[in-house]
């Protein structure tokens, strides 16, 4: 009988270790003590890090794309993920979240209500953005009109679909830092910033594990397309030849040196970045060069 007492308290020991370590860990008010969104400062940021792109609801075109109702669905080997609505909304977006609160959902992963998000939403990429920069999306956001659509449910099984799963995951692989080192050269760094934290290049073009993480070992070194046939092209010089020039215009204007044009989820990162200035389209294309060939 102490026998079988002892091994119902170590498997309780073990089970509350276990969720102890899985646990939601939200922005504090501390971390962002001090800080004011500039909504206008934050048009520019909230575009290079593609939310409309994935949150205005499906066939949305010219300005019905600022109404980030969500309902674009993305395929994955783990099931469908469906974009919620992140309107201003009080009852079915954000209109009622507080900074902290959508600090923790963009930086950290964690809802308002204290569950995980699954990481289909970028913010392993985004645990890199400057407090300020999240503050000013949500500044802009604030500004954008708002939609009483109600967000779907993601379309995923068992054991994929327990949050606690979610957690788990986190503590494997949500480890954030930067995919390459410091550059000492600004627009590299700029570039670097853009590339990895804002437009987070990496959730496409780089080979994930079995798990669906990013393999950090192969960065930007190309991936099998998600939502289609064929791969996602890899970004590193030694596989890329493009030039500098090349890819900044082709960032402007989705047009490769052959004269090819950007499909698919490509041709609405090249609709950001063609409203951003030249010199971060610049930027990100000294980043690209500057990677180690592939």
């Amino acid at each position: 009988m102490r026998g079988l007492v002892l091994f119902v308290l170590l498997a309780l020991m073990g089970v509350g270790v276990g969720l102890m370590l899985i646990r939601p860990q939200p922005l504090s008010e501390s971390d962002i003590a001090g800080i004011t969104g500039d909504a206008k400062r934050g048009q520019a940021i909230f575009t290079a890090a593609g939310c409309a792109s994935c949150h205005y609801r499906p066939g949305a075109t010219d300005d019905e794309k600022l109404v980030l109702a969500g309902g674009q669905r993305f395929a994955s080997d783990f099931g469908t993920f469906i974009a919620p609505n992140i309107s201003p909304d009080p009852v079915h977006g954000i209109g009622n979240w507080t900074l902290a609160e959508f600090g923790s959902a963009v930086m950290r992963g964690v809802s308002p209500d204290g569950s995980h998000y699954y990481p289909a939403f970028p913010y392993t990429a985004y645990a890199l953005m400057e407090v300020q920069d999240m503050a000013d999306i949500h500044a802009y956001i604030l500004t954008l009109p708002a939609s009483d659509t109600p967000s779907a449910a993601h379309e995923i099984t068992f054991p994929f679909n327990n949050r606690l799963a979610a957690g788990a995951w986190k503590f494997l692989f949500f480890d954030p830092q930067f995919a390459t080192p410091e550059s000492d050269d600004p627009q590299v760094t700029r570039g670097r910033y853009l590339s990895e934290a804002l437009a987070h290049c990496g959730e496409c073009h780089t080979p994930r594990g079995a798990l669906g993480n990013l393999d950090m070992t192969r960065w930007l070194a190309g991936a099998p397309n998600p939502t289609g046939s064929g791969n996602i092209p890899p970004l590193t010089p030694g596989q890329l030849e493009w030039s500098a020039e090349d890819i900044a215009f082709y960032l402007e204007t989705g047009f490769t040196p052959s004269y090819d044009s950007a499909g698919g989820h490509m041709a609405a990162v090249v609709e950001n970045f063609s409203k951003l200035p030249p010199e971060d389209r610049a930027a990100v294309a000294a980043y690209l060069k500057a990677l180690p060939g592939g």
